[in-house]
Protein backbone atom coordinates (compact mmCIF):
# COMPACT_ATOMS: atom_id res chain seq x y z
CA UNK A 1 0.00 0.00 0.00
CA UNK A 2 1.60 3.40 -0.78
CA UNK A 3 1.88 5.94 1.71
CA UNK A 4 -1.22 8.14 0.33
CA UNK A 5 -3.58 5.19 0.37
CA UNK A 6 -2.12 4.25 4.14
CA UNK A 7 -2.22 7.80 4.91
CA UNK A 8 -5.88 7.62 4.04
CA UNK A 9 -6.35 3.98 5.86
CA UNK A 10 -5.59 5.21 8.75
CA UNK A 11 -7.64 8.20 8.93
CA UNK A 12 -10.59 6.29 7.97
CA UNK A 13 -10.06 3.70 10.90
CA UNK A 14 -9.11 6.99 13.32
CA UNK A 15 -12.71 8.46 12.44
CA UNK A 16 -14.66 4.94 12.54
CA UNK A 17 -14.61 2.96 15.83
CA UNK A 18 -12.04 0.00 16.48
CA UNK A 19 -13.85 -3.25 17.46
CA UNK A 20 -11.32 -4.70 20.62
CA UNK A 21 -12.87 -7.67 21.56
CA UNK A 22 -11.73 -8.67 24.91
CA UNK A 23 -10.82 -12.39 26.13
CA UNK A 24 -13.41 -14.72 25.62
CA UNK A 25 -15.37 -16.50 28.47
CA UNK A 26 -16.93 -19.32 28.81
CA UNK A 27 -20.32 -19.10 29.59
CA UNK A 28 -22.41 -21.83 31.52
CA UNK A 29 -25.42 -23.35 30.24
CA UNK A 30 -26.85 -22.53 33.93
CA UNK A 31 -26.84 -19.60 33.42
CA UNK A 32 -29.77 -18.29 31.05
CA UNK A 33 -29.84 -15.04 31.77
CA UNK A 34 -26.47 -14.18 31.30
CA UNK A 35 -27.17 -15.78 27.98
CA UNK A 36 -29.96 -13.93 26.77
CA UNK A 37 -27.70 -10.51 27.64
CA UNK A 38 -24.65 -11.93 25.98
CA UNK A 39 -27.43 -12.81 22.66
CA UNK A 40 -28.30 -8.94 23.22
CA UNK A 41 -25.22 -7.32 23.56
CA UNK A 42 -23.97 -9.18 20.25
CA UNK A 43 -26.96 -8.30 18.32
CA UNK A 44 -26.30 -4.98 19.63
CA UNK A 45 -23.18 -4.75 18.59
CA UNK A 46 -23.37 -6.16 14.89
CA UNK A 47 -26.56 -3.30 14.00
CA UNK A 48 -23.83 -0.95 15.45
CA UNK A 49 -20.90 -2.05 13.44
CA UNK A 50 -23.84 -2.11 10.41
CA UNK A 51 -25.12 1.41 11.02
CA UNK A 52 -21.27 2.98 11.03
CA UNK A 53 -20.33 1.03 8.10
CA UNK A 54 -23.22 2.66 6.06
CA UNK A 55 -22.27 5.91 7.85
CA UNK A 56 -18.43 5.62 6.54
CA UNK A 57 -20.25 4.49 2.95
CA UNK A 58 -22.61 7.42 2.54
CA UNK A 59 -19.59 9.87 3.30
CA UNK A 60 -17.17 9.15 1.73
CA UNK A 61 -19.30 7.65 -1.54
CA UNK A 62 -22.11 10.10 -2.04
CA UNK A 63 -23.70 10.32 -5.18
CA UNK A 64 -21.89 11.76 -8.36
CA UNK A 65 -23.22 14.45 -10.49
CA UNK A 66 -24.36 12.80 -13.45
CA UNK A 67 -26.66 10.06 -13.77
CA UNK A 68 -24.62 7.95 -16.26
CA UNK A 69 -22.02 7.53 -13.89
CA UNK A 70 -22.57 4.87 -10.81
CA UNK A 71 -23.61 6.14 -7.34
CA UNK A 72 -19.79 5.70 -6.02
CA UNK A 73 -17.97 7.81 -8.00
CA UNK A 74 -14.58 6.94 -6.88
CA UNK A 75 -14.37 3.64 -7.65
CA UNK A 76 -15.60 4.11 -11.13
CA UNK A 77 -13.14 6.61 -11.69
CA UNK A 78 -10.56 4.44 -10.34
CA UNK A 79 -11.56 1.69 -12.70
CA UNK A 80 -11.67 3.88 -15.53
CA UNK A 81 -7.85 5.19 -14.70
CA UNK A 82 -6.64 2.29 -15.03
CA UNK A 83 -7.64 2.24 -18.78
CA UNK A 84 -5.48 5.17 -19.72
CA UNK A 85 -2.82 5.32 -17.56
CA UNK A 86 0.56 3.35 -18.51
CA UNK A 87 1.93 3.59 -15.69
CA UNK A 88 1.07 1.84 -12.19
CA UNK A 89 2.96 1.34 -9.07
CA UNK A 90 3.37 2.57 -5.57
CA UNK A 91 5.04 6.26 -4.60
CA UNK A 92 5.97 7.55 -1.54
CA UNK A 93 4.87 11.01 -0.50
CA UNK A 94 6.52 13.24 2.32
CA UNK A 95 3.01 14.64 2.89
CA UNK A 96 1.46 12.44 4.92
CA UNK A 97 1.05 13.85 7.63
CA UNK A 98 -0.38 17.38 5.63
CA UNK A 99 -2.65 15.17 3.72
CA UNK A 100 -3.92 13.70 6.98
CA UNK A 101 -4.53 17.45 8.37
CA UNK A 102 -6.22 18.70 5.55
CA UNK A 103 -8.46 14.85 5.36
CA UNK A 104 -9.52 16.34 9.32
CA UNK A 105 -10.17 20.25 8.00
CA UNK A 106 -12.41 19.61 5.25
CA UNK A 107 -14.45 17.03 7.35
CA UNK A 108 -15.22 20.20 9.74
CA UNK A 109 -17.19 21.00 6.80
CA UNK A 110 -16.38 25.36 7.61
CA UNK A 111 -17.95 27.99 4.97
CA UNK A 112 -15.56 28.36 1.71
CA UNK A 113 -13.85 31.58 2.39
CA UNK A 114 -15.14 34.94 0.47
CA UNK A 115 -14.16 35.24 -2.85
CA UNK A 116 -13.43 31.19 -2.96
CA UNK A 117 -15.10 31.82 -6.35
CA UNK A 118 -14.89 35.30 -7.80
CA UNK A 119 -11.92 37.34 -9.38
CA UNK A 120 -10.33 39.20 -7.07
CA UNK A 121 -10.44 42.89 -8.07
CA UNK A 122 -13.76 44.96 -9.75
CA UNK A 123 -11.17 46.06 -12.23
CA UNK A 124 -11.20 42.83 -14.45
CA UNK A 125 -14.52 43.50 -16.13
CA UNK A 126 -13.44 47.02 -17.50
CA UNK A 127 -11.80 44.59 -20.14
CA UNK A 128 -13.83 43.97 -23.22
CA UNK A 129 -12.77 41.78 -26.46
CA UNK A 130 -12.33 43.52 -29.42
CA UNK A 131 -10.11 41.76 -31.32
CA UNK A 132 -12.92 41.52 -34.12
CA UNK A 133 -12.24 45.13 -34.79
CA UNK A 134 -10.47 45.17 -38.19
CA UNK A 135 -8.31 48.73 -39.66
CA UNK A 136 -7.17 47.46 -42.81
CA UNK A 137 -7.70 46.36 -46.49
CA UNK A 138 -7.37 42.75 -47.17
CA UNK A 139 -4.24 41.06 -48.08
CA UNK A 140 -4.12 39.98 -51.89
CA UNK A 141 -1.39 37.46 -51.05
CA UNK A 142 0.63 37.52 -54.43
CA UNK A 143 3.78 36.96 -52.60
CA UNK A 144 3.58 33.87 -53.08
CA UNK A 145 2.30 30.66 -50.81
CA UNK A 146 3.29 29.87 -46.95
CA UNK A 147 2.53 26.25 -46.10
CA UNK A 148 2.63 24.68 -42.45
CA UNK A 149 3.27 22.00 -40.84
CA UNK A 150 3.10 22.60 -37.25
CA UNK A 151 4.45 20.23 -33.97
CA UNK A 152 3.58 19.59 -30.81
CA UNK A 153 -0.04 18.68 -29.36
CA UNK A 154 -3.18 20.39 -29.97
CA UNK A 155 -2.00 23.71 -27.92
CA UNK A 156 0.90 24.21 -29.58
CA UNK A 157 -0.23 23.89 -33.06
CA UNK A 158 -2.90 26.40 -32.30
CA UNK A 159 -0.36 28.88 -31.68
CA UNK A 160 1.85 28.00 -34.79
CA UNK A 161 -1.41 28.11 -36.58
CA UNK A 162 -1.89 32.02 -35.36
CA UNK A 163 1.25 33.18 -35.50
CA UNK A 164 1.37 31.34 -39.40
CA UNK A 165 -2.02 33.97 -40.27
CA UNK A 166 -0.09 36.67 -38.83
CA UNK A 167 3.37 35.86 -41.23
CA UNK A 168 1.38 35.29 -44.23
CA UNK A 169 -0.14 38.87 -43.83
CA UNK A 170 3.15 40.30 -43.34
CA UNK A 171 4.97 38.85 -46.13
CA UNK A 172 1.66 39.09 -48.16
CA UNK A 173 1.52 35.82 -48.86
CA UNK A 174 -1.36 33.38 -49.52
CA UNK A 175 -1.96 30.95 -47.09
CA UNK A 176 -2.01 27.08 -47.29
CA UNK A 177 -4.44 25.16 -44.69
CA UNK A 178 -1.84 24.05 -42.42
CA UNK A 179 -1.07 20.79 -41.83
CA UNK A 180 -0.19 18.98 -38.32
CA UNK A 181 2.85 16.69 -38.08
CA UNK A 182 2.71 13.38 -36.42
CA UNK A 183 4.51 13.25 -32.90
CA UNK A 184 5.90 9.98 -31.35
CA UNK A 185 4.89 11.66 -28.11
CA UNK A 186 1.40 12.33 -28.67
CA UNK A 187 0.92 9.65 -31.58
CA UNK A 188 -2.31 11.22 -33.27
CA UNK A 189 -3.02 11.02 -37.30
CA UNK A 190 -5.57 14.53 -36.59
CA UNK A 191 -5.45 16.60 -39.47
CA UNK A 192 -6.56 20.77 -39.23
CA UNK A 193 -10.01 19.72 -40.60
CA UNK A 194 -10.55 16.79 -37.99
CA UNK A 195 -10.56 19.69 -34.99
CA UNK A 196 -11.03 22.84 -36.88
CA UNK A 197 -14.24 23.99 -38.97
CA UNK A 198 -11.96 24.55 -42.37
CA UNK A 199 -15.02 26.93 -43.90
CA UNK A 200 -14.90 29.02 -40.77
CA UNK A 201 -11.35 29.24 -40.51
CA UNK A 202 -10.99 30.73 -44.39
CA UNK A 203 -14.29 32.72 -44.54
CA UNK A 204 -13.47 34.48 -40.77
CA UNK A 205 -10.05 35.35 -41.99
CA UNK A 206 -10.67 36.35 -45.79
CA UNK A 207 -10.76 40.32 -44.48
CA UNK A 208 -7.13 39.95 -43.53
CA UNK A 209 -5.35 36.94 -45.70
CA UNK A 210 -5.60 35.10 -48.72
CA UNK A 211 -6.46 30.93 -47.59
CA UNK A 212 -6.83 28.08 -49.59
CA UNK A 213 -7.17 24.63 -49.25
CA UNK A 214 -4.06 23.33 -51.25
CA UNK A 215 -1.23 24.67 -53.49
CA UNK A 216 -2.25 26.01 -57.60
CA UNK A 217 -1.07 22.68 -59.24
CA UNK A 218 1.69 23.56 -61.31
CA UNK A 219 3.66 24.36 -58.08
CA UNK A 220 2.71 20.83 -56.32
CA UNK A 221 5.53 19.23 -58.28
CA UNK A 222 8.01 21.36 -56.81
CA UNK A 223 10.76 19.79 -55.19
CA UNK A 224 11.38 22.35 -51.81
CA UNK A 225 14.00 20.51 -50.23
CA UNK A 226 15.86 21.08 -53.58
CA UNK A 227 15.13 24.65 -53.99
CA UNK A 228 15.66 25.58 -50.47
CA UNK A 229 12.25 26.46 -49.83
CA UNK A 230 11.58 24.41 -46.65
CA UNK A 231 12.32 26.21 -43.51
CA UNK A 232 12.81 24.58 -39.64
CA UNK A 233 12.54 25.86 -36.88
CA UNK A 234 16.85 25.18 -36.86
CA UNK A 235 16.73 28.55 -39.48
CA UNK A 236 14.44 30.68 -37.62
CA UNK A 237 15.49 31.92 -34.22
CA UNK A 238 12.66 31.54 -31.25
CA UNK A 239 10.23 34.71 -31.06
CA UNK A 240 11.93 36.23 -34.45
CA UNK A 241 10.94 39.61 -34.71
CA UNK A 242 9.39 40.86 -38.17
CA UNK A 243 12.25 42.50 -39.39
CA UNK A 244 14.03 38.73 -39.34
CA UNK A 245 11.16 37.67 -41.70
CA UNK A 246 11.36 40.99 -43.89
CA UNK A 247 15.07 40.53 -44.62
CA UNK A 248 15.48 36.73 -44.46
CA UNK A 249 12.22 34.56 -45.84
CA UNK A 250 10.37 37.15 -48.10
CA UNK A 251 13.14 36.65 -50.29
CA UNK A 252 12.82 33.26 -50.65
CA UNK A 253 9.26 33.22 -51.24
CA UNK A 254 9.61 36.01 -54.06
CA UNK A 255 12.52 34.23 -55.46
CA UNK A 256 10.73 30.14 -55.18
CA UNK A 257 6.88 31.51 -54.56
CA UNK A 258 6.30 28.60 -51.97
CA UNK A 259 7.70 28.38 -48.49
CA UNK A 260 7.75 25.28 -46.32
CA UNK A 261 6.96 26.19 -42.35
CA UNK A 262 8.33 23.06 -40.41
CA UNK A 263 7.24 23.31 -37.11
CA UNK A 264 7.08 26.77 -36.58
CA UNK A 265 7.25 26.20 -32.49
CA UNK A 266 7.42 29.77 -30.98
CA UNK A 267 8.95 31.26 -33.63
CA UNK A 268 7.17 34.71 -33.41
CA UNK A 269 7.74 37.47 -31.47
CA UNK A 270 5.10 38.85 -29.08
CA UNK A 271 7.01 42.29 -29.25
CA UNK A 272 7.65 44.33 -30.94
CA UNK A 273 4.44 43.96 -33.57
CA UNK A 274 2.91 46.16 -35.33
CA UNK A 275 -0.62 46.96 -33.69
CA UNK A 276 -3.17 45.43 -36.30
CA UNK A 277 -0.59 41.64 -37.00
CA UNK A 278 -0.94 41.49 -33.05
CA UNK A 279 -4.45 41.83 -32.95
CA UNK A 280 -4.73 39.60 -35.98
CA UNK A 281 -3.19 36.82 -34.05
CA UNK A 282 -5.54 37.36 -31.21
CA UNK A 283 -8.72 37.33 -33.82
CA UNK A 284 -7.37 34.02 -35.07
CA UNK A 285 -7.36 32.48 -31.62
CA UNK A 286 -10.45 33.74 -30.22
CA UNK A 287 -12.79 33.94 -33.37
CA UNK A 288 -11.06 31.98 -36.12
CA UNK A 289 -10.14 28.62 -34.61
CA UNK A 290 -13.55 26.83 -33.52
CA UNK A 291 -13.94 22.97 -32.86
CA UNK A 292 -15.34 21.15 -35.41
CA UNK A 293 -19.50 19.74 -34.71
CA UNK A 294 -18.53 16.41 -33.40
CA UNK A 295 -15.90 18.34 -30.90
CA UNK A 296 -18.39 20.75 -29.86
CA UNK A 297 -21.57 18.59 -29.51
CA UNK A 298 -19.18 15.91 -27.07
CA UNK A 299 -18.04 19.31 -25.32
CA UNK A 300 -21.38 20.44 -24.64
CA UNK A 301 -22.54 17.40 -22.84
CA UNK A 302 -19.51 17.75 -20.42
CA UNK A 303 -20.79 21.05 -19.88
CA UNK A 304 -24.20 19.75 -19.11
CA UNK A 305 -23.25 17.36 -16.84
CA UNK A 306 -20.72 19.08 -14.91
CA UNK A 307 -23.60 21.93 -14.11
CA UNK A 308 -26.23 19.01 -13.43
CA UNK A 309 -28.21 19.82 -16.66
CA UNK A 310 -29.02 23.57 -15.79
CA UNK A 311 -29.41 26.21 -18.06
CA UNK A 312 -26.03 28.18 -19.07
CA UNK A 313 -25.24 30.59 -21.95
CA UNK A 314 -23.17 33.49 -22.26
CA UNK A 315 -20.57 34.95 -24.92
CA UNK A 316 -17.90 32.15 -24.05
CA UNK A 317 -20.42 28.74 -24.51
CA UNK A 318 -21.36 30.37 -28.03
CA UNK A 319 -17.94 30.19 -29.11
CA UNK A 320 -16.90 26.90 -27.23
CA UNK A 321 -19.61 24.66 -28.46
CA UNK A 322 -21.79 26.47 -31.25
CA UNK A 323 -24.94 25.74 -31.69
CA UNK A 324 -24.93 23.31 -28.91
CA UNK A 325 -24.80 25.72 -26.10
CA UNK A 326 -27.55 25.51 -23.72
CA UNK A 327 -29.51 29.18 -23.47
CA UNK A 328 -30.05 30.67 -19.99
CA UNK A 329 -34.15 30.77 -19.65
CA UNK A 330 -36.75 30.93 -16.75
CA UNK A 331 -36.03 32.60 -13.77
CA UNK A 332 -32.97 30.05 -12.33
CA UNK A 333 -31.12 31.16 -15.53
CA UNK A 334 -27.48 32.45 -14.06
CA UNK A 335 -27.73 30.11 -11.32
CA UNK A 336 -25.69 27.63 -12.73
CA UNK A 337 -23.95 25.10 -10.09
CA UNK A 338 -20.52 25.43 -9.83
CA UNK A 339 -17.47 23.51 -10.74
CA UNK A 340 -13.59 23.78 -10.52
CA UNK A 341 -11.23 22.73 -13.49
CA UNK A 342 -8.05 21.04 -12.64
CA UNK A 343 -5.15 20.69 -15.39
CA UNK A 344 -2.74 17.96 -13.52
CA UNK A 345 0.23 18.57 -15.77
CA UNK A 346 1.49 15.68 -14.88
CA UNK A 347 2.57 12.89 -17.86
CA UNK A 348 5.56 11.27 -18.17
CA UNK A 349 6.67 13.41 -20.97
CA UNK A 350 6.60 16.95 -18.08
CA UNK A 351 8.13 14.70 -15.45
CA UNK A 352 10.79 13.44 -17.38
CA UNK A 353 11.77 16.60 -18.25
CA UNK A 354 11.77 18.33 -15.41
CA UNK A 355 14.95 16.36 -13.61
CA UNK A 356 12.88 15.90 -10.44
CA UNK A 357 12.18 13.23 -7.72
CA UNK A 358 8.76 11.93 -7.24
CA UNK A 359 9.10 9.10 -4.82
CA UNK A 360 9.74 5.89 -7.31
CA UNK A 361 13.02 5.28 -6.29
CA UNK A 362 15.42 3.31 -8.75
CA UNK A 363 12.54 1.77 -10.73
CA UNK A 364 11.28 5.46 -11.45
CA UNK A 365 14.74 6.84 -11.72
CA UNK A 366 15.38 3.87 -14.78
CA UNK A 367 11.90 4.81 -16.52
CA UNK A 368 12.39 7.95 -16.73
CA UNK A 369 16.02 8.33 -18.02
CA UNK A 370 15.47 5.80 -20.37
CA UNK A 371 12.15 8.43 -21.87
CA UNK A 372 14.57 10.89 -21.67
CA UNK A 373 16.85 9.24 -23.90
CA UNK A 374 13.89 8.42 -26.68
CA UNK A 375 11.78 11.26 -26.57
CA UNK A 376 14.82 14.22 -24.89
CA UNK A 377 18.23 13.01 -26.48
CA UNK A 378 19.42 16.65 -26.31
CA UNK A 379 18.64 16.79 -22.43
CA UNK A 380 20.26 13.54 -21.40
CA UNK A 381 23.39 14.41 -23.65
CA UNK A 382 23.21 17.88 -21.53
CA UNK A 383 22.99 15.72 -18.71
CA UNK A 384 26.49 13.88 -19.62
CA UNK A 385 28.20 16.97 -20.06
CA UNK A 386 27.09 19.74 -17.71
CA UNK A 387 26.38 19.90 -13.56
CA UNK A 388 23.01 20.11 -13.53
CA UNK A 389 21.31 21.05 -10.43
CA UNK A 390 20.03 18.33 -8.48
CA UNK A 391 16.49 17.62 -7.95
CA UNK A 392 16.50 18.86 -4.65
CA UNK A 393 18.04 22.42 -5.90
CA UNK A 394 15.19 22.14 -8.47
CA UNK A 395 12.53 21.60 -5.94
CA UNK A 396 13.32 24.33 -4.05
CA UNK A 397 13.59 26.88 -6.64
CA UNK A 398 9.85 25.75 -7.92
CA UNK A 399 10.90 24.40 -11.16
CA UNK A 400 9.08 20.47 -10.48
CA UNK A 401 5.68 20.31 -11.62
CA UNK A 402 3.17 19.94 -9.08
CA UNK A 403 2.39 16.88 -8.08
CA UNK A 404 -1.06 15.31 -7.60
CA UNK A 405 -0.44 14.95 -3.64
CA UNK A 406 0.77 18.90 -3.95
CA UNK A 407 -2.26 20.05 -5.77
CA UNK A 408 -4.75 18.57 -3.41
CA UNK A 409 -3.07 19.99 -0.75
CA UNK A 410 -3.26 23.70 -2.69
CA UNK A 411 -7.19 23.34 -3.17
CA UNK A 412 -7.74 22.07 0.16
CA UNK A 413 -5.70 24.59 1.96
CA UNK A 414 -7.55 27.55 0.01
CA UNK A 415 -10.86 26.51 0.63
CA UNK A 416 -12.79 24.36 -1.50
CA UNK A 417 -14.68 22.19 0.02
CA UNK A 418 -15.56 17.79 -0.02
CA UNK A 419 -18.96 18.99 -2.10
CA UNK A 420 -17.03 20.54 -5.14
CA UNK A 421 -17.70 19.44 -8.33
CA UNK A 422 -14.11 18.80 -9.71
CA UNK A 423 -13.21 18.49 -13.70
CA UNK A 424 -9.91 16.69 -14.07
CA UNK A 425 -8.11 17.32 -17.33
CA UNK A 426 -5.57 15.38 -18.30
CA UNK A 427 -5.71 11.62 -17.99
CA UNK A 428 -2.55 9.88 -18.66
CA UNK A 429 -0.95 10.67 -15.11
CA UNK A 430 2.10 9.63 -14.47
CA UNK A 431 2.27 6.81 -11.59
CA UNK A 432 -1.20 5.69 -12.56
CA UNK A 433 -4.26 5.90 -9.81
CA UNK A 434 -2.30 5.29 -6.44
CA UNK A 435 -1.15 8.90 -7.41
CA UNK A 436 -4.80 9.89 -7.71
CA UNK A 437 -5.43 8.46 -3.84
CA UNK A 438 -5.69 12.01 -2.17
CA UNK A 439 -7.55 13.58 -4.73
CA UNK A 440 -10.04 11.19 -4.79
CA UNK A 441 -10.56 10.80 -1.21
CA UNK A 442 -10.97 14.29 -0.78
CA UNK A 443 -12.38 14.83 -3.24
CA UNK A 444 -14.87 12.21 -3.74
CA UNK A 445 -16.99 14.30 -6.70
CA UNK A 446 -14.20 14.58 -8.86
CA UNK A 447 -14.17 13.32 -12.58
CA UNK A 448 -12.71 13.50 -15.91
CA UNK A 449 -14.15 13.40 -19.08
CA UNK A 450 -14.25 9.52 -19.14
CA UNK A 451 -16.65 9.49 -16.70
CA UNK A 452 -18.86 12.18 -17.72
CA UNK A 453 -18.75 10.88 -21.24
CA UNK A 454 -20.63 6.87 -22.11
CA UNK A 455 -18.50 4.55 -24.31
CA UNK A 456 -20.62 5.16 -26.97
CA UNK A 457 -19.78 8.80 -26.71
CA UNK A 458 -16.12 8.74 -26.15
CA UNK A 459 -15.65 6.30 -29.33
CA UNK A 460 -15.28 8.43 -32.03
CA UNK A 461 -12.34 10.37 -30.20
CA UNK A 462 -10.55 7.17 -29.47
CA UNK A 463 -6.85 7.12 -29.88
CA UNK A 464 -6.53 10.78 -31.16
CA UNK A 465 -5.14 12.33 -27.88
CA UNK A 466 -5.58 15.95 -29.60
CA UNK A 467 -9.02 15.43 -30.48
CA UNK A 468 -9.42 14.46 -26.51
CA UNK A 469 -7.45 17.62 -25.66
CA UNK A 470 -10.12 19.83 -27.21
CA UNK A 471 -12.79 18.19 -24.62
CA UNK A 472 -10.41 18.87 -21.75
CA UNK A 473 -10.00 22.59 -22.99
CA UNK A 474 -13.53 23.04 -23.44
CA UNK A 475 -14.37 21.42 -19.78
CA UNK A 476 -11.79 23.45 -18.04
CA UNK A 477 -12.20 27.21 -20.04
CA UNK A 478 -15.89 26.99 -19.42
CA UNK A 479 -15.32 26.04 -15.66
CA UNK A 480 -16.35 28.80 -13.27
CA UNK A 481 -13.04 28.36 -11.03
CA UNK A 482 -9.77 26.87 -13.30
CA UNK A 483 -6.73 26.09 -11.18
CA UNK A 484 -3.61 24.98 -12.70
CA UNK A 485 -0.52 23.42 -11.70
CA UNK A 486 1.83 24.48 -14.25
CA UNK A 487 1.74 27.65 -15.78
CA UNK A 488 4.11 26.76 -18.50
CA UNK A 489 1.79 25.18 -19.58
CA UNK A 490 0.55 25.44 -23.26
CA UNK A 491 -3.19 24.26 -22.17
CA UNK A 492 -3.22 25.88 -19.26
CA UNK A 493 -1.88 29.23 -20.91
CA UNK A 494 -4.84 28.72 -23.39
CA UNK A 495 -7.36 28.63 -21.40
CA UNK A 496 -6.37 31.15 -18.77
CA UNK A 497 -6.12 33.43 -22.06
CA UNK A 498 -9.91 32.72 -23.24
CA UNK A 499 -11.46 32.98 -19.98
CA UNK A 500 -9.72 36.31 -19.39
CA UNK A 501 -10.94 37.60 -23.05
CA UNK A 502 -14.70 36.74 -22.70
CA UNK A 503 -14.77 35.93 -18.99
CA UNK A 504 -16.12 39.70 -18.87
CA UNK A 505 -14.29 39.67 -14.93
CA UNK A 506 -15.99 36.65 -14.00
CA UNK A 507 -13.77 34.14 -14.51
CA UNK A 508 -11.19 33.36 -11.65
CA UNK A 509 -8.05 31.19 -12.94
CA UNK A 510 -5.58 29.80 -9.55
CA UNK A 511 -2.02 30.05 -11.34
CA UNK A 512 0.14 28.96 -8.36
CA UNK A 513 3.43 30.13 -8.10
CA UNK A 514 5.77 27.03 -7.27
CA UNK A 515 9.02 28.88 -5.91
CA UNK A 516 6.71 30.32 -3.24
CA UNK A 517 5.18 27.17 -2.83
CA UNK A 518 8.01 24.96 -2.77
CA UNK A 519 8.94 26.92 0.07
CA UNK A 520 5.99 26.24 1.92
CA UNK A 521 5.88 22.48 1.25
CA UNK A 522 9.49 22.23 2.14
CA UNK A 523 7.89 22.64 5.95
CA UNK A 524 5.49 19.64 5.34
CA UNK A 525 7.00 17.73 8.22
CA UNK A 526 6.59 20.57 11.28
CA UNK A 527 4.37 23.39 9.86
CA UNK A 528 0.44 23.38 11.14
CA UNK A 529 -2.60 23.46 9.06
CA UNK A 530 -3.96 26.77 9.61
CA UNK A 531 -0.53 28.54 9.00
CA UNK A 532 -0.35 26.31 6.29
CA UNK A 533 -3.43 27.91 4.58
CA UNK A 534 -2.50 31.15 5.60
CA UNK A 535 0.56 31.21 3.59
CA UNK A 536 -0.97 29.27 0.83
CA UNK A 537 -4.02 31.60 0.47
CA UNK A 538 -1.34 34.60 0.40
CA UNK A 539 0.94 33.16 -2.12
CA UNK A 540 -2.00 32.28 -4.76
CA UNK A 541 -3.54 35.70 -4.29
CA UNK A 542 -0.67 37.05 -5.23
CA UNK A 543 -1.14 35.71 -8.93
CA UNK A 544 -4.96 36.74 -8.68
CA UNK A 545 -3.69 40.14 -9.43
CA UNK A 546 -5.50 42.24 -12.77
CA UNK A 547 -2.55 43.59 -14.83
CA UNK A 548 -1.95 44.48 -18.65
CA UNK A 549 -0.18 41.78 -20.58
CA UNK A 550 3.67 42.59 -19.66
CA UNK A 551 5.91 43.12 -22.75
CA UNK A 552 6.81 40.60 -24.88
CA UNK A 553 4.82 38.01 -23.31
CA UNK A 554 2.61 35.70 -24.67
CA UNK A 555 -1.08 37.85 -26.23
CA UNK A 556 -2.87 33.75 -26.05
CA UNK A 557 -1.76 33.57 -22.23
CA UNK A 558 -2.20 37.78 -21.77
CA UNK A 559 -5.13 38.84 -23.98
CA UNK A 560 -5.37 42.12 -21.81
CA UNK A 561 -3.97 44.24 -23.95
CA UNK A 562 -4.85 47.45 -26.01
CA UNK A 563 -4.28 45.18 -29.51
CA UNK A 564 -6.97 41.99 -28.17
CA UNK A 565 -9.25 43.94 -25.66
CA UNK A 566 -10.42 47.16 -24.69
CA UNK A 567 -10.19 48.60 -21.36
CA UNK A 568 -12.41 51.88 -19.72
CA UNK A 569 -10.47 53.05 -17.48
Amino acid sequence: MNGVAKTFSDLNRAESPTRRPGPKKRVSSSFPLKRFKGLGFLISFLGLFFFINWWMHSHLNPPNLVSNVSSTPSIVFKEDVRKIVKVNKPTKTPFGRLLKLAAHALAENKPEPKGLWEEPYALASNWKPCAEERDWEPSEGNNGYIMITANGGLNQQRVAVCNAVAVARLLNATLVLPKFMYSSVWRDVSQFGDIYQEEHFINHLKPDIRIVKELPEDLRSLDLDAIDSVITDEDIMKEAKPSFYRKNILPILLRNKVLHFVGFGNRLAFDPIPFELQRLRCRCNFYALQFIPKIQEAGALILKRMRQNSSHGGLLDSYLVGPYAKPMKGKNAGRVPKYLALHLRFEIDMVAHSLCEFGGGDEEHKELEAYRQIHFPALTQLKRTEKLPSPAELRSEGLCPLTPEEAVLMLAALGFNRKTHVFLAGAQIYGGPSRLTSLMNLYPHLVTKENLLSTSELEPFKNFSSQLAALDFIGCTASTAFAMTDSGSQLSALVSGYRMYFGAGQMPTIRPNKRRLADIFLKNSTIEWKVFEQRMRKAVRQTKQIHRRPTARSIYRHPRCKECMCVSE
